[in-house]
């Protein structure tokens, strides 16, 4: 094996590259993979691009990234006793799962990936279980009315898990091409907000009910669309509002609480679920399932399974798929044309 590998990164500029470093060391409790596609976040990887650009560091060294691929263990570590070499394995992680030829992995932010999920495919577990997790946040009941803001990849995934919770799905975007995906994987209402009232549009939809639960999953600025989010919901008879709405995309909002919500439940979704960012979790502890019965790697493991039973789809987001060496024009693209670009896909 190569001491070396090919990395994608971004430079002080906000210029994308692909550089060469060496492959850390597999440490007890880490797999090393052979990347075979990894999947773009465009939101967390890519979102400070423009503001660099506006205001470069020419001096800063180039930083490498990403969190999300799919490959072939070549190696494993120490202490690890789920993984052999020539197992295909999805990988998650800041830091780890970049895109790159090789990767150095902790164990359990790594799953098997079944012979019937591609590797492309199987690049996409991270984010759905970023979606995964929010949409467990959003407790969905069957019947319940479910909106989903913005449509980028979580927001696409977390559309299929509150359809396949059994609610009634509708979306708000302003990007033609993001709402035809939707559309195409089963979001029941894709509404584009440019062009309609997305507030009158959920009156008719929930048929006066109200919304029962929605998620944010842009990041940014969110204060007029959690305005807008708010109106869409239940109203008891003492005109309080009801329902429980996701924050999942990093929106900054304010808004005045207590009377100014009435009983409208607001809540954080961090990540992909207990256990990452746990560095001793990562490389093999665990924690009682008696009082997390949904830690990251089951909510990846969960994932994959929808992948393979064809109860969840990623193959209709991918709008490109590229070399390693064709991977800064395409991020380039994600970053200066959101409306025609939305799943990267890099296979080294």
């Amino acid at each position: 094996m190569s001491d070396t590998r090919q990395v994608l990164a971004i430079d002080g500029r906000g210029q994308f590259l692909v550089m060469e470093q060496p492959v850390p060391e597999v440490k007890p409790g880490q797999i090393r993979i052979r990347v075979r596609a990894s999947l773009v976040s465009p939101g967390t990887e890519l979102g400070g691009v423009p503001k660099l650009r506006e205001n470069p560091n020419p001096d800063a060294a180039p930083r490498p990234f990403g969190y999300a691929n799919a490959g072939d263990v070549v190696a494993v570590g120490e202490g690890v006793t789920r993984f052999k070499v020539g197992d295909r394995v999805a990988c998650m992680g800041g830091g780890y799962a970049l895109h790159a030829t090789d990767a150095v992995v902790p164990q359990n932010l790594s799953v098997h990936l079944p012979e019937g999920v591609s590797y492309a495919d199987g690049s996409f577990a991270h984010l759905a279980a970023t979606a995964l997790h929010a949409v467990r946040r959003a407790e969905p009941e069957i019947g319940e009315h479910f909106l989903v803001v913005g449509l980028g990849i979580v927001g696409q995934l977390s559309a299929q898990f509150a359809r396949l919770g059994g609610t009634h799905v509708m979306a708000w975007d302003r990007l033609p091409m993001r709402l035809e995906i939707a559309r195409a994987t089963g979001c029941d209402r894709p509404v584009n907000t440019a062009e309609e009232d997305g507030v009158e549009a959920a009156k008719e939809f929930t048929r006066g009910h109200g919304m029962d639960a929605a998620i944010l999953a842009f990041g940014g600025e969110g204060t007029e669309a959690f305005k807008q989010v708010v109106r869409t919901m239940k109203v008891a008879p003492d005109t309080h509002l009801m329902g429980r709405v996701v924050i999942v995309g990093g929106a900054t909002i304010t808004h005045t609480f207590a009377a100014g919500l009435g009983n409208l439940d607001v809540r954080s979704a961090a990540r992909t679920g207990p256990g990452y960012h746990d560095e001793a979790w990562e490389h093999g502890a665990d924690y009682p399932s008696v009082y997390f019965s949904w830690n990251t790697q089951r909510n990846l493991e969960e994932c994959i399974r929808f992948m393979d039973e064809g109860r969840i789809q990623v193959r209709p987001i991918v709008t490109h798929q590229v070399s390693l060496a064709d991977a800064p024009k395409a991020c380039d693209e994600l970053v200066t044309n959101p409306g025609k670009t939305l799943g990267v896909v890099i296979e080294p």
